[in-house]
């Protein structure tokens, strides 16, 4: 893929707006090295595929060659963002800040390469601030242009409070982009607002005014926006079980929405793999591609082999199993009495003979049936509620 074709990616796959696109083409297609910003308050310990949205489309302009900030709002994450809320979002202390963004660097780093990653605190700018700068910034916008935002004027006309505080952040978001001097911002489509105020307060101090990258915001798996708050998120730093069996639970119609915003596999894949039939096929498809993202393509070969027998064959995995140690040579009405699967040695006799027990999915119908080493992490069921795993 030419330099030209990666950059009409950028500016489409998964974009919901751009600000301006011609402008923002004409200065990638100028080889320009660009400083690209994206802001993350630290409001949870964890990163999710819905915040990977945007660290993909850094990656993106990173493998470009531009210069890449990680601004993390120990400031603003503070004060606090309900640009998608429909209530006040409360204050959060220094301290909560400061635990929740213990491990960011590290979750960011599973997709950006962070040795040439500018990462940037905006409390170390934004403290120091004081009612005349601050005074400053907010002439620049009117009252009425923060309340005719949707969620805002949703909840004055509910009748719920809208604290002044609230009025502050966009002003904070906005004179990151002047500290920062930056080219270019992304940012899901709920901060449209702050974005802007990025653009006007860099006019207000003779700079150029940052070009605008919005991505689109995508459900989480109990089909509400992904969200900390809702705890619906698939995070970066679940393990690869727990992500591929979260993936498997999302609804069957936004997989599509989810290969082209959280993997980058090529569009024309994607079409390929959702016109399969099955959607759980679907489903282990991409949990594959993004265990590959977070992971490796071992580990993602393997759960994707796990998905397909837990959720097409439906067998049961022999991992998720309680276990039972057992002796070399115990007997298989002896083993059934002591896991309490049989009352007792006549009650094992009666299930094997009416052919209740098998041993990975086999039969067994000798009632003098004796356990081997070759049993090892076998699966022993007897009748539908009973399942072990045998250990020897």
């Amino acid at each position: 893929m030419t330099d030209e074709q990666k950059i009409e990616e950028i500016l489409t796959r998964g974009v919901a707006e751009v600000i301006d696109t011609k402008n923002l083409r004409e200065r990638l297609l100028s080889g320009k090295k660009l400083r690209i910003k994206l802001g993350i308050d630290p409001t949870s310990p964890n990163l999710h595929l819905g915040r990977a949205v945007s660290l993909l489309k850094l990656r993106d302009f990173q493998d470009l060659g531009h210069q890449i900030i990680l601004l993390v709002g120990n400031a603003t994450g503070v004060i606090g963002d309900t640009s998608d809320k429909e209530a006040e979002r409360p204050m959060l202390t220094h301290d909560d800040i400061e635990k929740n963004l213990e491990t960011y660097k590290q979750q960011a780093g599973k997709i950006l390469n962070m040795d040439k990653v500018e990462v940037v605190y905006n409390a170390d700018w934004l403290n120091d601030l004081g009612y005349q700068e601050i005074g400053e910034h907010a002439d620049q916008f009117s009252l009425h242009e923060f309340i005719a935002r949707d969620n805002i004027k949703k909840r004055l006309d509910a009748g719920k409070r809208v604290s002044l505080r609230e009025v502050l952040y966009p002003l904070m978001q906005g004179y990151d982009s002047v500290h920062l001097q930056a080219d270019i911002e992304v940012g899901g489509t709920d901060q449209r607002f702050n974005l802007l105020a990025g653009r006007s307060l860099q006019e207000h101090f003779d700079q150029r005014p940052q070009d605008i990258l919005m991505v689109n915001l995508i459900n989480g798996i109990d089909g509400r926006k992904m969200s900390s708050s809702w705890g619906n998120t698939i995070n970066l730093m679940d393990n690869a079980r727990e992500m591929g069996e979260k993936v498997m639970n999302i609804s069957d119609d936004v997989i599509e929405e989810f290969f082209i915003h959280c993997t980058r596999v090529p569009l024309s894949d994607v079409q390929n793999i959702c016109a399969m039939d099955d959607p759980r096929e679907q489903k282990i498809k991409l949990a594959q591609e993004i265990i590959i993202l977070y992971y490796d393509t071992n580990i993602a070969k393997t759960e994707s082999e796990y998905l397909r027998k837990k959720f097409i064959e439906k067998k049961v995995v022999a991992d998720e199993l309680e276990s039972v140690a057992v002796t070399n040579g115990m007997t298989l009405v002896e083993l059934l009495v002591e896991t309490g699967a049989a009352t007792s040695k006549g009650d094992a006799r009666r299930k094997i003979e009416q052919n209740g027990v098998a041993i990975d999915g086999v039969k067994i119908t000798d009632t003098v049936y004796t356990l081997t080493k070759e049993q090892n992490s076998s699966i022993l069921s007897c009748g539908k509620k009973f399942t072990r795993k045998i250990i020897l």
